[in-house]
């Protein structure tokens, strides 16, 4: 079952919101669910390169479940593997994810694998890099008398893809912001998806790479020229982009 109580009172699995990236933008619940963890899984985004910062490492058993885009990843069933036998074994896991774990992080995946093998698992929420990248370099997704509503999109299935879930059309026509995680590789695709909908190429966006992080780099552009912007910029993941009147505030 999902538990709801302090992550340091319950044996198991601990789902944790690592934040957008800069380490002390974890909970302050995150951050006491590491300290008391035997096991750490960590994605690469969020917190994982400074968890020093956050806990005392030594006696801990720190294991890399990073998914890099387009690189070298591990495999979900492995993580879902690793957090049962870890556990099954009486350590307390800490299976540290970026954002947070519900916002397309597979987070429910890795509830259902604990409940299944029958594991305790507590979901510890994260602040999602979604809101919190743009917010920190000045561009909010809402605005009172700009706009009434915003969109988080996943951008690593690209428009007209067999895969698609999404009505590009119907997004474009919103009128509200629209914030594209994991989009980098298909922003191109994505933009034209969103001109041919009826979104104006001149709508204001707004890149953002290594959010909240020493490496952080911003780029305000339009819809028309966002691919181009990221191509000449060679932006890589993580980034986030921003599509709408709030991009230009």
């Amino acid at each position: 079952m999902i538990m709801n109580q302090p992550p340091e009172a319950l044996p198991g699995v601990t789902l944790v919101g690592g934040g957008p990236g800069a380490w002390d933008l974890i909970t302050v619940r995150g951050m006491r669910a590491l300290q008391n963890a035997d096991v750490i899984l960590a994605d690469h985004l969020g917190p994982s390169t400074e968890l020093e910062k956050l806990c005392d490492l030594s006696g801990k058993m720190l294991i890399d479940a990073a998914k890099l885009p387009y690189g070298r990843q591990m495999a979900q069933e492995k993580i879902n593997e690793l957090m049962v036998e870890h556990a099954r074994q009486g350590s307390n896991v800490v299976r540290l994810k970026g954002g947070d774990p519900y916002v397309f992080g597979r987070g429910f995946e890795e509830v259902q694998a604990c409940q299944e093998a029958g594991i305790p698992c507590t979901v510890v929420p994260g602040v999602t890099s979604a809101i919190s990248v743009p917010g920190a370099v000045g561009v909010p997704v809402t605005q009172r008398g700009v706009v009434h509503s915003f969109t988080v999109i996943s951008g690593h299935v690209p428009p007209g893809h067999p895969q698609s879930l999404n009505n590009w059309e119907a997004l474009a026509q919103t009128g509200g912001t629209l914030v594209v995680i994991m989009g980098v590789k298909n922003s191109r695709s994505i933009a034209n998806a969103l001109l041919v909908g009826g979104r104006s190429g001149d709508t204001p966006a707004a890149v953002i790479q290594e959010g909240t992080t020493s490496e952080e780099r911003t780029f305000r552009c339009t819809l028309s020229t966002l691919a181009d912007v990221i191509e000449h910029e060679s932006i890589k993941p993580p980034a986030v982009y921003v599509i709408g009147e709030v991009a230009d505030l």
